[in-house]
């Protein structure tokens, strides 16, 4: 049985289970993300969703998806794959103006249904692989469309998330019901923001909600949930098409040049990602090295995702300005060499850059997600550097002493450096 035909089981057990009781949770009256009451936002952070098309991702019973409907006007497909779980919300809600209910997978159902305005999953999307479930949202939503997802970061044993993309057993618990085993994907923050990217998604923010005191049943409840903004990014234009006329693979009759050799374009459709590629800075002044930290807590190197059309050093160079407000040229920075690595199937490709020049005092901008800015001497480096930025460092000087997941370092000038893991 797959992971997911496993947790699809454990749901319809988990529906029926709910039928037996004759429990139905109440429509809210505000749309809420977690378990718990009044923690977080609302509906806000869909946006305007009246008259909307808006996707409701594993939505059980149905209840989120009326309220937005009922409250906020939107028209709402509401997909939900356990039998018995569709089952509870059309015993209920049939006939809810706006909102269909629909029984089945949401990858094939997006395969068909024409693009949605607005697309959310309340801790559904973590039972299913987010190789497949991410570029099927990709191409299910309309360009500019927002995704909101909630999904679990730390359970009730205070396990936190995976840094690698593989499923794990999480239990689900009803009452004096026996638990029932799933396999869930619970992803650190950084590797959603990596996968969503990879995917065609811009994340503008990730929160982590906890219960407040006043509903917490157990005072030492671990359970964390991770809130993710993310927006679906435009399409690229398609190249424009240049071929010149052929006859036969031969010159034409009144060409007096010699024929282009035609090549097929890429489509401008993302693949599914195997590779992503990014730059981290060292900038090294009297007072140490220049250190960030990210607003999941770890400490790291100015840097960030190449975009397309920029060379590395164009990179760099837009990132110090981005996140730090530092001014550099592009003689400035000296390309260090590649590391190789992978998070689960994701191939990823880092590039070190020394920047030696720079003008301007760092300083936090408020809509990057890397602040706090401050030098640090190379001999009391702290604790929590992102993986990416430890591996940068000892390949710029292996007498530091980092820990990090292993990387192979390729310099660029060979004469100088060697090379192989660090």
């Amino acid at each position: 049985m797959s992971v997911e035909d496993l947790n699809a089981e454990a749901w319809t057990v988990y529906g029926q289970r709910q039928l037996s009781h004759g429990y139905m949770p109440p429509v809210p009256e505000r749309l809420e993300w977690t378990p718990w009451e009044g923690v977080g936002p609302g509906a806000e952070i869909l946006g305007d969703v009246s008259g909307q098309r808006v996707l409701d991702i594993g939505s059980g019973p149905g209840h989120h998806a009326v309220h937005l409907a009922r409250t906020h006007d939107a028209r709402v497909t509401a997909i939900e794959l356990s039998v018995t779980q569709h089952q509870r919300a059309i015993g209920t809600h049939a006939g809810t103006p706006g909102v269909r209910f629909v029984h089945g997978d949401v990858i094939d159902h997006l395969r068909t249904a024409q693009p949605f305005d607005a697309a959310y999953a309340i801790g559904s999307l973590a039972f299913t692989d987010p190789h497949r479930s991410l570029p099927a949202l990709r191409d299910g939503l309309r360009p500019g469309a927002p995704l909101v997802l909630s999904l679990l970061h730390t359970d009730l044993h205070g396990r936190g998330p995976s840094t690698t993309v593989a499923p794990r057993e999480q239990m689900i618990l009803l009452r004096d019901n026996p638990p029932l085993a799933t396999q869930m994907w619970v992803l650190a923050p950084r590797l959603w923001e990596d996968l969503l990217t990879g995917h065609g998604f811009r994340v503008e923010a990730i929160d982590l909600l906890r219960p407040s005191d006043e509903n917490q049943n157990n005072p030492v409840n671990p359970v964390v949930q991770q809130l993710i903004r993310a927006r679906r990014l435009p399409d690229r234009p398609a190249p424009a098409s240049g071929r010149p006329a052929r006859v036969s693979g031969r010159l034409a009759p009144d060409s007096s040049r010699p024929a282009r050799i035609s090549s097929r374009p890429r489509t401008p459709r993302p693949p599914t990602p195997h590779a992503a590629i990014g730059v981290g800075a060292i900038v090294l002044g009297d007072q140490g090295l220049l250190l960030g930290r990210h607003r999941h807590g770890t400490l790291e190197l100015p840097g960030g995702t190449v975009e397309a059309g920029e060379s590395l050093e164009e990179t760099v160079i837009r990132e110090l300005a981005e996140e730090a407000g530092l001014i550099a040229r592009p003689d400035d920075v000296t390309l260090l060499g590649t590391l190789l690595d992978h998070v689960g199937d994701v191939v990823r490709v880092s590039v070190g850059a020394i920047v030696n020049a720079w003008r301007g005092e760092p300083f936090t901008r408020p809509d990057e997600s890397v602040g706090d800015w401050a030098w640090y001497p190379l001999d009391q480096l702290p604790d929590d550097l992102f993986v990416c930025s430890a591996q940068i460092l000892t390949a710029w000087r292996p007498d530091l002493p980092i820990d990090h997941a292993p990387a192979h370092f390729t310099p660029y000038d060979r004469r100088t450096a060697p090379s192989g893991d660090v």
